[in-house]
Parts: structure tokens; C-alpha cells; sequence
């Protein structure tokens, strides 16, 4: 790690020496000022961590000089150097922004100790602002990142937060088209073995004996077409991290062979007969209700229970219609970046009012072939399936029962769908939108902040 860079500012010849002398022996870097306006110029051309600022200098004083070094750099943290009994002044230092002061003459320790404390929060401040680059590159290309502002899907990234540092089994329930792949990618990203091996197993989409060879390998000869010694999933990820989708589909004897690696961390090959030993974090998923699995016996009940340490309950897309919009918005720049296309509010409508039984994978699919066929910058969605179409609000409202939400949900939707569908009527005008639902002018726009309504 580089030397960290030190400015002191002081009018004082000999006061700067005596500074630069002492901390030049703990290993600072160091460049010095005798003036405000000086001090200012090399913070502009040179990255500095840490100002030493005397608060009396001729011509721009230190107040002065410090306002400016925070309007170049808020984050910078500026130690201030002020005489003995001028305590108002480094009050008033600190109010425009100032790390600390010391007062001249100062402890040796007790300023070793500050300058130690102002250059970790430098550093802090540094590693955030770096932290939050990563993020807003992540949100604006959102290569792989889940997408919503949702109660429900808020709660999920909070749950996602926690279980990720720690090795704890997740099962990640959700219906096909839900993302049940990206919970687990974002587990994995945040877990201590990101930089393990990742390795991902679709239960569903082999034969069991093929499975079989998959997930644990197999030795030479150990049936027709094994020419060679072969390592299984399981082995390939050791030290990291396997992802078992739609694990309700996989056959009960391997079912039995699953449970047996989480007991005892080791499995055979196929045709094997020594044990290998492997040490990996297991994320599985599944596109149905797994307690029901375990009620019909078509999934084990003890495997079940070793899998369930957490569980991650995905919604279906239509229990969470407020993230459609921001879901457009990302698939839109996935698939036209360098392109401004615009969605008009009866497409957007459109969108609002489909159930989408193929999930957020559904949606991804009709703004991808929207963004093929748009014509002058302008969507259009065009013709739904019928599987998903509504049909009015008594069908609404059992669903929202079924579904478990409350009243006053669904009372909002409810009443959403009424300032939608009357500013749609009138083409956006709030005045006649107002009028055709006989409520006053200023409560349709209290209404529409309310729902969040993008006229």
C-alpha cells in the first residue's frame, strides 16, 4: 500500500519543518504551504489524504482556506492547528467542516493519534464512494442484477444480505420465469467463496443415470462409454459453491445420495470405491411447492429438511406489479442501449394489465421482440396471450384474497387502476380525469403522488 500523502499548511517556516521532520519518520509522505492560496493549488493537482491546516495565515486565512478545500473536496479531512484559548474559532472550524483541531502547543501522541484517526476516515470515505461506483455500474448495466423497489423483493435483497457471508444451505422457491437462478448467482457474488469455484446443476433436465455421471463423476470403465476416469459437479466445485435447480425433480435415489454428501461431505464416483472428500456450500431451487413434494412422497422428507435451512419464497410477477415498469426500463437498455426508445402510457397500461404466467422471463421476452419491431423510437407490445389476460375486477379481487394480500393492498390497487384507467380515458388530462370521477382536482393529484402515477 502507497505512503499516505500529507499537506501541512503553516506560515511558519520552522513549525512546518519541525512537522514534516517528525511525521516523515512514521512513514507519511509529505508536501508542504505556506499560504492558503498555495494550499488550495496542490489540492487541486495532487491526491492528498489528510490537511495539517494552521487556522491564522496572512492574506486567505484558515477559515477562508478551508471553505475552498471543501468546495473542491468535502471529503477531504482537514485537521485544524490553532493557538492556545482560541477554542471559538476552532468551533467555528468545525461547523464549516473541519476533521478535528489540536491546539500549538500539542502532545506528541495525542496528534500522531488524530492525524492516525483523520487518515482512517479517509480511507472510509474512499472505500464507499468506490463501493457506491460498483453499485450504480451494476444498477445502470444491470448485467445479472435483480430488479425491484417492491416491499417483497426489498425483503428478499435483505435476506440475500444476511445468508450470504455465511455457508448456510438456501432454498430458493419460486415459479418458473421468476429469477430463482439470479437469487442464487447474487448469493454466491456476496458469499466468502466468490472467488471459489460456481458451479450449476439443471436436476430436471437429464436421465438419472446421466444425472447420476454428472453430479458425481465417474471412474474408467464403470459403464458402456466410460473410456475415462471423470470429475463429478460436486468435485469440481470443492471449496465453492453448487447450484442445484429444480432439485424437485430429481430422481429419489439420487435424492438419497444428496443427502449423504451434506451429512458427510463425500461421496463415490459412479464405479468408485473410495470416498472423496469435498467442502461445498449448496444453494438449491425449486419450481414447486416442495412441502407439497414431501406430502405426496415424491421428495424425501429428511433431504428436505437439511435443504430448508433458509428459504427464499420468490412472488410471482403479478404479486409485484409495481416493479414492471423498472423491469421494462433495464430490459429496454439490455437490448437497445444505444437506442431512446419511449413506451406510451397505453402500452405501459397494457403491460400493467396482463398477470405474466411466464414471470419476469415472459416480460423480458415481449420487450425484447417490442424492441425489434419498434418503429420511430416508439413501443409496441401488441397482442397478449389470452393465459394471462384479466378479467375485471371480481376476478382481481379473488385472486388478491387467494393470494393472501391484505385489504388495504388490495383497496389501492383498486383504486390505482380507477385514476389509471380514468386519465387514460381523457389522454392524461388530470382536470377531466377529476371530473369523470367526481372527486376534487387537488385530491386526483394528492391520488396520483400517492400511487406514484407517471403521467
Amino acid at each position: 500500500m502507497s505512503a499516505k500523502y500529507i499537506l501541512i499548511v503553516d506560515d511558519e517556516a520552522p513549525m512546518r519543518k519541525n512537522v514534516y521532520d517528525l511525521l516523515s519518520t512514521k512513514g507519511y509522505s509529505l508536501c508542504e504551504a505556506g499560504n492558503g492560496e498555495d494550499a488550495v493549488e496542490l489540492i487541486k493537482t495532487e491526491n492528498i489524504d489528510l490537511v495539517l491546516l494552521d487556522i491564522n495565515l496572512p492574506g486567505m486565512d484558515g477559515l477562508t482556506t478551508l471553505n475552498k478545500i471543501k468546495t473542491f473536496n468535502s471529503d477531504l479531512p482537514v485537521i485544524i492547528f490553532t493557538a492556545y484559548g482560541t477554542s471559538e474559532r476552532a468551533i467555528e472550524a468545525m461547523k464549516a467542516g473541519a476533521y478535528d483541531y489540536i491546539e500549538k502547543p500539542f502532545e506528541l501522541d495525542e496528534f500522531l493519534l488524530i492525524i492516525e484517526r483523520g487518515l482512517a476516515f479517509s480511507e472510509l470515505v474512499g472505500e464507499v464512494k468506490e463501493l457506491r461506483s460498483i453499485v450504480s455500474t451494476q444498477q445502470e448495466s444491470g448485467n445479472g442484477q435483480m430488479i425491484g423497489s417492491s416491499k417483497i423483493m426489498k425483503d428478499i435483497f435483505k435476506t440475500i444480505g444476511r445468508v450470504s457471508p455465511s455457508d448456510v444451505t438456501v432454498l430458493i422457491q419460486g415459479e418458473s420465469g421468476t429469477g430463482k437462478e439470479l437469487i442464487a448467482d447474487a448469493i454466491q457474488r456476496h458469499s466468502l467463496r466468490k472467488d471459489k469455484p460456481y458451479v450449476k446443476v439443471n436436476c430436471g433436465g437429464l436421465s438419472e443415470s446421466i444425472l447420476e455421471s454428472e453430479i458425481f463423476g465417474h471412474e474408467k470403465g464403470a459403464f458402456t462409454g466410460a473410456v475415462s476416469q471423470r470429475q463429478g459437479r460436486f468435485e469440481l466445485a470443492d471449496g465453492g459453491t453448487i447450484f442445484l435447480d429444480e432439485i424437485n425433480n430429481m430422481p429419489q435415489s439420487l435424492q438419497v445420495k444428496i443427502l449423504r454428501v451434506m451429512q458427510n461431505q463425500s461421496f463415490f464416483r459412479v464405479g468408485g470405491e473410495e470416498p472423496i472428500k469435498v467442502n461445498v456450500r449448496i444453494i438449491a431451487a425449486s419450481n414447486t411447492d416442495v412441502e407439497k413434494e414431501v406430502e405426496k412422497g415424491t421428495f424425501r422428507k429428511d433431504l428436505y429438511y437439511r435443504l430448508n435451512v433458509v428459504r427464499i419464497n420468490l412472488p410471482l410477477l403479478s404479486d409485484r406489479p409495481q416493479d414492471i415498469p423498472l423491469l421494462v426500463k433495464h430490459f429496454l437498455k439490455k437490448y437497445s442501449a444505444e437506442q431512446e426508445l419511449v413506451v406510451p402510457f397505453e402500452e405501459m397500461q397494457t403491460l400493467l394489465d396482463y398477470s405474466w404466467p411466464g414471470n419476469v422471463r415472459e416480460l423480458e421476452n415481449v420487450i425484447q421482440r417490442a424492441v425489434v419491431l419498434a418503429r420511430k423510437n416508439i413501443i409496441t407490445i401488441g397482442k397478449l396471450g389470452t393465459e394471462g389476460k384479466k378479467t375485471g375486477i371480481n376476478a382481481f379481487i379473488q385472486n388478491a384474497i387467494e393470494q393472501g394480500m391484505s385489504f388495504k393492498n388490495i383497496v389501492n390497487r383498486i383504486e390505482k387502476e380507477l385514476i389509471l384507467t380514468a386519465l387514460r380515458k381523457n389522454n392524461g388530462n388530470r382536470t377531466k380525469a377529476a371530473d369523470c370521477l367526481q372527486i376534487h382536482r387537488r385530491l386526483l393529484y394528492s391520488k396520483i403522488k400517492e400511487h406514484n402515477i407517471n403521467i
